[in-house]
This record gives structure tokens, C-alpha cells and sequence, in this order.
């Protein structure tokens, strides 16, 4: 969930939609009840050495993940989803009088077994994957999707719910009791409950339908990053690029069976910078064309039909349930509540943001004119001049940095920043289970000295990870019973894997983004609330980045740098004239980070406000909703359509206008420290208290204006992009 100044994520959103759907199952008669009960029992006797049918036995219940195999997940989830069935026909045959704890906290609090599987399933999914676990997903989906289906579209349930919701005594409970009930009322309005019978079959089928197109969307992108390959065998056409980058080229050849040559692929780590350094332009153009056209090549993984298919099943449910488009029924849930506000926001940023990426594109090219390049600017070559710009204009560029931010270092200033702001301290352990080798884990300790949860990170490219950057959890924070549930949390990156023997270096916006992500972390890791479903990261989806947006500004304060931004040979901190060039060229090309996105973002309204089901040429889509923004030819919008996983693949549809919506709010946010000191003890303790505790336990923007007092303005954002 971090982007290069806007850079997302993501979102692996696909866990919380899981294990959304997993919670849900609908009261059935008593001969499937008895049926769900024996399948369960059946299960439970087959496999009773299954790992997930037990405590893990492990410290802190981590998962135990080297005795949990790929042959463990199906009879998991088939034992999760009867158990839940059990529990859920129970909630809803109770004798007894509706009321609050024994209708809505009962569900709140049932599937904890599915719960348990998806967390660990649909986390490596995302961060260790193959073939067999795709495959167990495509089986898996339907049955999530039904189960979803069967307790928002049984209507004893919703009976017994509706009850609840118009008779309960509001001023009995407190606010997250409140919330739970709206939000659980609602679920089951926007899960179809008031439909017909004929209409909630219906509903089943589109839901079924979408599932299916959604996981072969993420199978084709995944396939078609992982196939490309430019393998340079001639030095040469290695000039430019700095000396770690050839390394980890040579590394990637000799682990795909190309020993003595160079290998870059369509991973951002490794398109990057090579875009970025590499003087060859036609190689620049080669890499680049193969990334924009990623699922775009007519062959056995081309995702033009099945995302035009995604979008129109989508506008389709959207009428169903009785809205105007798949956008409106989104944004309902949203901070932004309409597509029409959305746009209004967008439309006030844009003009500016593109008129300064034009004046960057004026720049470059008076560059070129001035090295006699004898060619006009091209999408390919935006990062090689931008840099030679930032150079030229700052004396800056990336890798004057990298030595000050090795990944050991910028950890320390996470951690350190979390300490000053928080109170929290880390331990790290080699001992805890890990699902793969290169897992770190820490002991995450609050500032009374009490255990208060466990962190995982795993920060390195592989082909069994997906791209981008973001935070899960394996176990979320919450109270039943008593038991107040400890959280497990995880930052999965993609950085370069360095050359054997030396230490990560990372680029002043690799270690950004560690910043952005323990954001994300320390959202999870200091929720105190009651409920699953409240907890953590559980927000609206444009409110989510919020805390990771905020969280990237200490590394960038000379207060924090001195700590942790020390040369890895010398020790050297950074100099003060290194730090007064990074805050200078900040600003610098912001016109096309913020032009990228937004672009995307366009793309991302104009696919989910159709109104009704026609399944478009998508090429054709795609092209006309460039043009009617009035896109320059040398950006393309971060994500095109065939490989928009973040909106056809993950939890993003309608809503990836959430990290600049989101950055108002933290750019906002970020000036009450400015006003009161950056590690000023009562600001932060406002802080965690309304935003990272709390949760999804309130109105979000109730909790944002009892922090700070009072809404958030645009002008903060602006100011720190230089489009002011």
C-alpha cells in the first residue's frame, strides 16, 4: 500500500475480502444444518492432523507454518465454511428474542476457523505462491463466494437482524456497538437481503462470475510478469547503470539459468532503474513497451476480455441492487460517498498537476535539444531525463543516497520513530516460523513494557510474490470472551535482492516506502478494540492509506535522519547538504507522479460508472477515456487496464482515488505535528488514540476531527507537491 509519492500498492486487499466472505454463511434447514454438522465431523476425523484444527503450538499462536502444507488448506476451508454454516443456523433458529448479543455479536464473532485458514492462505497467495495454491484459489473462490452469499440472502437471518436494527435502544450501547449494528445491517442490504428470490440467485451467479474473472485477471498478469525477460549478453549496453543494479542483473541471469549475461524484467525493481539509468534508449524502449503491455498481447494470458468482462458483471449487480453504477454502490461505504465527489476532486488537481508535467516535459526536451538527440521526448525516456534534470538542477540524484539507507539502517529509523512517537519497542527473533527463508520476525512490545503483538517483514523480490508493496495480518487484534487477541502483522516489499555478500541499499523512495508500510503496521499493531471486523486497518478503503501516508513524513525530518541515515561502510550520517538536495528536488517532477496516478485513477471511474452491461472493446475503453482527459503521449496512467490488479484483481474497484484522497488527510495531519513539534508527545497520543486505536471502531471522519480538531483542507497537499 505505498506508492513513489503515489505509488500503490496494495493492497493485498484480497485477504480482508476473503475473509469478509468467509465470515458469512446463511441459516439452512435442519437437514442441512445435519449435513453441514456431519461434513464438519467427517473433515475433523480425516484430518486430524491437520494444523489448522489445533492450537499451533507455536510462540504467540503463530501460524505454524512449517507443518502447514498445500494439502492442508481445502479440507481447512471446507471444515471452516461447515462449521460456520453450524454456527450461523444456530444465530438464526435461536427461540429467543432478537436482540443485540445474540444476533449481532454471534456473528461478529463465529468463522473463526475459515478466518484462521484465509489468513494464512490468502497471505501467501500474495506473498509466496504456486502452482497448486492457484489452483486450490480458483476452487476455493466459488465456495468463499457461496458461502458469502448464503447468510446476506437468507431471509430468516435478515429477520432477525432488521429486528435488532429497529428495535434496539441505541443509547444502551456504546459507539462501536452502534457502528457494528449499522454496519451489519447494512451488509446485509448491500448483500441483496431485500431481493426477490429470483433476484438473489441472480446475485449469486454474478458474484460467482466476477470471483472467477477476478482470480484469472491476477493468474494472467502474474504469468505474463514472470515470462518476460531482457537478457543483455553485450557489456555495452550495460552503460549507465550503476554498479548494484548490473550486479543484481547478473544475479537474476544466473538464477534463470543465464550465467555470464544481464537479465531486467518488469518487476518495478528491476524496470526502474533501468529506465532510470540505462543510456541504451531502444533497450529503454524494448523494457518499457513490455511493462505498459502486460496481459495486452492477444495470447493465452490476455486480460482485455476478461477485465471488460469483470466491469460489466459489476454494472450489472450495481442495477440489480439498485444503483446507478458499480461506483455508487462502492463509494456509499466510502469517506467520499459519491463518484460525483470524487471527480470534483480530482477535477480540481488535475488542471495544475498537468500543466507542470507539461512545463517537465519543455524541460527534457530543450535537454535533448541541447545533447543534439535529434528525437522528440517519448514515454521510455521520461525517467532517464528526469533524472539527468534533477541532476543538472539539484545535483541530486538516487544514488548518492543509497548508502545512507541500507535496509538494516532504514529499519533502525522505523523503529525509531515508532519508539519517539508511540512508545514501542522490538525484539527481534530467528526462531519464530516463517513461510519462507528470508522472513525477519520481531516481538513488538508497547511502551508499559507488555507484549502487544508480533511483525513480520519479507522485503525481497521472487517470482512467487506478487508486485508492489503492503501490509496484512495473519492474526488481527481484537476481545471475546475475555481474550483480548494479540495482532501478527506483516510488511511484504519488493526490493532488488542484493549480490551475495553485501548489504540491501535502498533509494530515498525505497525507504520511503518502509516507512509508508510500518504506517500500515503500527495501524494494525496498536488497534484496541472490541470487535474483528473494527479492528486495525478495517477502515474505509480512502482512509486506509491515511496513517501510511503520514508516517512517511519523520524520514525526511534532519531529527530523524541523524539517527538511522548513516553511510553502511562509514558510519558517516548523511550530510546536511545531501538532505538540503533531497528536500529541494522534492517537489521536482511532481507533475508526472501525480499526472500517472491520476490518469489511473480516471481509467479507474470511467470502468465502474458505466451504466449498464455492455461489454466493451477494451482497448477501445481504454482509449477513449485517455483522450477525454486529455493524457500526454509521454505518460501513460500508472496502471492500464490489462494489468490494473488493483481494481480488477484486488479490493480497489471504484476506489483507487483513495491514496490521493488519503493524502489530503495526511498531509493535513502531518502540519499538527508540524505545529506542535514532530514527536510532540500529546499530538501523538491524539494521534493513536482517534486514529490507529480506534480503528473502524467510529466515523472515521469523527475520529480525524477529534484528532486535529477540525476537517482537513487541500491546500497542505498542494503546498508539499509544489502545484500551488
Amino acid at each position: 500500500m505505498k506508492r513513489s509519492t503515489l505509488k500503490p500498492l496494495v493492497a493485498s486487499i484480497t485477504l480482508a475480502l476473503a475473509v469478509s466472505a468467509c465470515t458469512s454463511t446463511g441459516s439452512q434447514a435442519p437437514s442441512a444444518v445435519s449435513s453441514a454438522q456431519t461434513e464438519l465431523t467427517q473433515i475433523k476425523q480425516q484430518h486430524a492432523n491437520n494444523p489448522f484444527f489445533s492450537e499451533y503450538g507455536t510462540f504467540f499462536e503463530m501460524p505454524n507454518f512449517d507443518k502447514i502444507k498445500n494439502e492442508h488448506y481445502l479440507p481447512a476451508f471446507k471444515a471452516g465454511i461447515a462449521e460456520l454454516q453450524v454456527e450461523i443456523a444456530a444465530i438464526a433458529n435461536n427461540p429467543e428474542t432478537p436482540n443485540f448479543a445474540n444476533t449481532i455479536e454471534a456473528m461478529e464473532f463465529s468463522g473463526n476457523l475459515v478466518t484462521r485458514v484465509a489468513s494464512v492462505f490468502y497471505n501467501l497467495t500474495s506473498a509466496h505462491t504456486n502452482e497448486e495454491l492457484q489452483k486450490i484459489s480458483k476452487e476455493v473462490s466459488p465456495l468463499l463466494s457461496a458461502s458469502n452469499d448464503d447468510i446476506y440472502l437468507n431471509d430468516r437471518l435478515f429477520q432477525r437482524v432488521k429486528s435488532v436494527y429497529n428495535n434496539t435502544d441505541r443509547s444502551k450501547l456504546n459507539t462501536a456497538q452502534v457502528k457494528l449494528l449499522e454496519d451489519t445491517f447494512k451488509r446485509f442490504t448491500r448483500g441483496g437481503a431485500n431481493l426477490s428470490e429470483q433476484d438473489k440467485n441472480k446475485l449469486r451467479s454474478l458474484n460467482e462470475q466476477i470471483g472467477k474473472l477476478s482470480l484469472e485477471f491476477g493468474d494472467n498478469l502474474l504469468a505474463e510478469t514472470n515470462a518476460y525477460e531482457l537478457v543483455i549478453d553485450n557489456e555495452a549496453d550495460l552503460a549507465g547503470l550503476p554498479k548494484d543494479v548490473i550486479d543484481t542483473a547478473a544475479a537474476t541471469a544466473a538464477k534463470r539459468d543465464h550465467a555470464g549475461k544481464w537479465i531486467f524484467t518488469t518487476q518495478r525493481p528491476s524496470i526502474t532503474p533501468f529506465l532510470t539509468y540505462a543510456d541504451n534508449r531502444e533497450l529503454r524502449k524494448q523494457i518499457y513497451t513490455a511493462y505498459i503491455e502486460r496481459a495486452n498481447n492477444d495470447n493465452v494470458n490476455d486480460s482485455k476480455k476478461v477485465l471488460a468482462k469483470i466491469a460489466s458483471l459489476r454494472a450489472e449487480r450495481a442495477k440489480l441492487m439498485g444503483y446507478e453504477t458499480h461506483a455508487h454502490f462502492v463509494l456509499e461505504e466510502r469517506t467520499a460517498k459519491t463518484p460525483e465527489n470524487v471527480y470534483g476532486l480530482l477535477n480540481k488537481i488535475w488542471p495544475a498537476a498537468l500543466e507542470q508535467a507539461k512545463n517537465e516535459v519543455a524541460v527534457m526536451q530543450e535537454l535533448i535539444d541541447a545533447e543534439n538527440g535529434g528525437f522528440k521526448l517519448e514515454a521510455w525516456d521520461w525517467w532517464y531525463y528526469a533524472d539527468k534534470i534533477r541532476v543538472a538542477k539539484y545535483s541530486f540524484n538516487e544514488q548518492q543516497t543509497k548508502p545512507y539507507f541500507s535496509l538494516e539502517s532504514t529499519l533502525k529509523g522505523v523503529f525509531y520513530t515508532a519508539n519517539r512517537l508511540f512508545g514501542i519497542t522490538v525484539k527481534e527473533r530467528t526462531d519464530l516460523p516463517k513461510y519462507h527463508e528470508e522472513v525477519r520476525t520481531w516481538e513488538v512490545y508497547d511502551k508499559d513494557g507488555s507484549l502487544m503483538g508480533v511483525f513480520l517483514g519479507d522485503y525481497f523480490v521472487r517470482d512467487s510474490k506478487r508486485g508492489g508493496a503492503w501490509m496484512n495480518a495473519y492474526r488481527q487484534q481484537y476481545k471475546m470472551n475475555g481474550v483480548d487477541s494479540k495482532p501478527i502483522i506483516v510488511n511484504v516489499l519488493n526490493y532488488p535482492r542484493p549480490a551475495e555478500g553485501e548489504p540491501a541499499l535502498l533509494t530515498f523512495d525505497e525507504a520511503s516506502t518502509l516507512f509508508h508500510e510500518f504506517g500500515h503496521a503500527v495501524h494494525g499493531l496498536l488497534s484496541d478494540v472490541q470487535y474483528r471486523s473494527q479492528s486495525g486497518t478495517s477502515v474505509p478503503r480512502d482512509y486506509v492509506e491515511f496513517p501510511s501516508q503520514v508516517m512517511e513524513n519523520w524520514m525526511t525530518q534532519p531529527e530523524v535522519l541523524a539517527q538511522f541515515a548513516k553511510h553502511y561502510e562509514t558510519g558517516e550520517v548523511i550530510p546536511q547538504e545531501l538532505v538540503e538536495k533531497i528536500q529541494a528536488a522534492s517537489k521536482f517532477n511532481q507533475g508526472f507522479a501525480t499526472v500517472e496516478y491520476m490518469a489511473a485513477t480516471y481509467l479507474d471511474l470511467d470502468w465502474h460508472t458505466l451504466k449498464d452491461n455492455t461489454v466493451h472493446d477494451a482497448a477501445k475503453f481504454e482509449a477513449d477515456s485517455i483522450a477525454k482527459m486529455g493524457l500526454i503521449k509521454e505518460i501513460a496512467p500508472r496502471y492500464r487496464s490489462t494489468y490494473f490488479a488493483h481494481i480488477f484483481a484486488g479490493g480497489y474497484s471504484a476506489g483507487y482515488y483513495s491514496y490521493i484522497w488519503s493524502d489530503i488527510l495526511g498531509a493535513d495531519a502531518f502540519e499538527a505535528f508540524k505545529e506542535n513539534g514532530i514527536f510532540d508527545e500529546e499530538t501523538a497520543n491524539k494521534f493513536r488514540k482517534y486514529i490507529l486505536s480506534s480503528g473502524g471502531s467510529d466515523d472515521p471522519m469523527e475520529l480525524y476531527k477529534k484528532f486535529r480538531g477540525k476537517e482537513a483542507g487541500i491546500e497542505p497537499l498542494l503546498r508539499s507537491r509544489g502545484l500551488l
